[in-house]
């Protein structure tokens, strides 16, 4: 374990760790590749064992693979990630067109997730850039400054039955459908959405064609549901938990951010190889370059790096009573204690 010495050099020296991180940004072409194919595989068998399941009246089976099944497109996912930061490949062109790929099944358009991806790392942390690509996080002022209907909304929009339940389905399955929100960001977010919903519908089509409407919707919609609310679990904790770093953009400053507003969700190994190492999310802001598969070195080689924003799986069920930035303390605080502190 790193010394508390260890940990209050790294914190106090954010800047310098991007230089010194640079070395691992290099992609290599054969892990790529493998990592490509122990994830494809297994999901189109999972999805091809799921079908056979349904048709042989096998519910346990049918069970008993929907939940890795629902991880694999999960880590599917995390590709897309890396393919979108341009880290996956050292080529563009493999990046991009692995990324629109993969879109298809992740239900994304990779084109304009990948920009509003790209506004995300570039303001994470920052008060007054909030709204793309993130969680919508009010402080305390802003929450009561609105109206009673105003916090009614926005006590709805956190509770985790909407935030992790109907949440997930409406932006993969609604919101990703049309970019009402980026027109203007020009022409390029709509061909992207459109192309990749065109795409979505002639796969779908196709694949209900050869195996029917009803085992197709039985076997993929369970997978995207629980893999979407999955990714949007990750990317809450991994900005929403105590000790997240927020500020003003007079104050702000992109290595603090990055590195002191996201998290270090340290999972199990089995959830690690899942989720493509996306725990690792303080250093992956900070130099975001670096592929997935080479995360774990970074910790292995700077183990100081290991106690900063330190998450744990049973500490992250606690992040979702946090809903609110108290700019007087600096922290997220929940709505019970707002109701305490500022009555």
């Amino acid at each position: 374990m790193p010394t508390s010495d260890q940990c209050s050099a790294a914190k106090s020296d954010a800047k310098s760790w991007k230089a010194r991180l640079i070395g691992y940004r290099q992609s290599d072409l054969r892990r790529a590749v493998y990592e490509l194919l122990i994830t494809a595989v297994p999901f189109a068998l999972a999805w091809g064992a799921m079908l056979a399941a349904i048709k042989f009246d096998q519910v346990w089976l049918y069970g008993l693979l929907v939940v890795p099944a629902g991880g694999l497109l999960v880590r599917l996912f995390m590709i897309q990630h890396d393919c979108g930061h341009g880290s996956f490949f050292a080529n563009r062109s493999g990046n991009d067109w692995t990324g629109r790929a993969i879109g298809v099944l992740t239900m994304t358009p990779y084109d304009h997730w990948k920009r509003s991806h790209a506004v995300h790392h570039a303001s994470a942390g920052n008060l007054d850039r909030r709204g793309i690509g993130d969680v919508d996080t009010l402080t305390v002022g802003e929450y009561l400054a609105r109206s009673r209907w105003g916090r009614m909304r926005y006590r709805l929009y956190r509770h985790p039955l909407v935030m992790f339940g109907l949440g997930p389905i409406y932006i993969f399955l609604l919101q990703s459908r049309l970019p009402l929100g980026a027109v203007r960001a020009g022409w390029a977010p709509w061909v992207s959405t459109m192309t990749t919903n065109l795409a979505i519908a002639v796969a779908a089509c196709l694949l209900m064609w050869a195996v029917g409407i009803g085992p197709f919707l039985l076997v993929h919609l369970p997978i995207v549901g629980l893999g979407a609310a999955v990714g949007v679990w990750l990317f809450y904790v991994q900005h929403q938990f105590e000790g997240t770093h927020w500020t003003a953009s007079d104050r702000w400053e992109f290595h603090e951010a990055a590195l002191h507003g996201s998290s270090h969700y340290d999972l199990p190994p089995v959830l690690r190889w899942f989720t493509a190492n996306i725990g690792v999310h303080h250093v992956h802001h900070l130099c975001s370059r670096i592929p997935y598969y080479r995360l774990p070195d970074v910790l292995r080689d700077h183990p100081e790096l290991k106690a900063i924003g330190r998450l744990t799986l049973l500490q992250s069920l606690r992040c979702v009573r946090l809903t609110l930035w108290d700019d007087r303390q600096g922290r997220l605080i929940s709505f019970r204690d707002m109701g305490r502190l500022y009555r």
